[in-house]
């Protein structure tokens, strides 16, 4: 149970994302990438001050590397790609086809059953993520966007695949993750480099919104999230993931960047009822 609320604690970190990258002004998604990227290749090595495996993780076979680095990578990747050519509400929501495939794609694991109420909860989930989106104004797909949408379902498909094969890789130590963090962040500039002009922050506060998305949503975020995928119990996580656009709308609100509705309680309610019912086991314990 300790390592299942550990990875959740990746949720609420991923619920800032939004906020803090408004708040870091017009810096490339790129180049941010690249920055925060750097910045979460250092939250490992500092706690390997007081404990860890130190540089020795990150002597780990190629496949490591492969499923580290092209999860990472792909997905942010992929995602920003998806962005460029099809609108961000209904990309979004292609996007967040992930938790649902992580609850399903655990069916595949050693050792785990998927059970009823776990695809109950993550469909109720998918349900009230898309009801939070339609609040936003999502109004429908056109073909246009179709390579813009079929790259927001690939980083779906990268992001779910990565995070259920980091369950198949539970010997790679955690403190692995900064090394593929450090490579995503050579590979981000690189893209920056070659498609984007680079525009740095313009003020202290759109810099300490940069700090904190490495540290927190792009850096302790991922070393959490492993924590969780590996030792922890990957359909609750994966079905609790839905939440993570509803706080980030939250976030939004309280900073005075989006307004309440009746769509975005109806959106709560279905979320978080859908948590519920896929922890149950977790929260009353498992009957018979």
């Amino acid at each position: 149970m300790q390592a299942t609320l550990i990875g959740l604690t990746a949720i609420l970190m991923w619920s800032l994302l939004a906020l803090l990258t408004v708040a870091t002004g017009r810096v490339p998604p790129f180049q941010l990438a690249a920055m925060t990227f750097a910045l979460g290749a250092c939250v490992g090595p500092l706690t390997w001050l007081f404990r860890g495996e130190g540089f020795r993780a990150l002597r780990q076979p190629p496949v490591a590397w492969l499923v580290g680095v092209g999860g990472l990578f792909g997905y942010h990747a992929l995602y920003f790609l998806s962005l460029r050519h099809a609108p961000p509400a209904e990309a979004g929501l292609v996007n967040y086809l992930w938790p649902l495939l992580i609850v399903l794609f655990s069916a595949f694991l050693p050792g785990e059953r998927l059970m009823r109420h776990h695809v109950i909860g993550a469909l109720l989930g998918l349900a009230g993520t898309v009801l939070l989106f339609a609040g936003r104004g999502v109004s429908g797909f056109e073909w246009r966007y179709a390579p813009g949408f079929l790259a927001a379902f690939i980083a779906a498909f990268v992001w779910a695949t990565y995070s259920v094969l980091s369950r198949r890789l539970a010997h790679v130590p955690t403190d692995a993750v900064a090394g593929f963090c450090a490579a995503t962040a050579v590979l981000a500039a690189v893209c920056h480099l070659l498609l984007e002009t680079t525009i740095w922050p313009e003020t202290t506060g759109q810099w300490l919104a940069v700090l904190a998305l490495g540290i927190g949503p792009v850096g302790a975020a991922f070393y959490t999230w492993d924590v969780g995928m590996k030792r922890g119990d990957i359909r609750v996580i994966g079905a609790a993931s839905y939440a993570t656009p509803l706080v980030s709308t939250v976030f939004l609100i309280l900073a005075g960047f989006a307004e309440a509705t009746v769509t975005l309680g109806l959106a709560a309610l279905l979320i978080g009822g859908g948590g519920l019912i896929a922890a149950k086991d977790m929260l009353f314990g498992k009957r018979g």
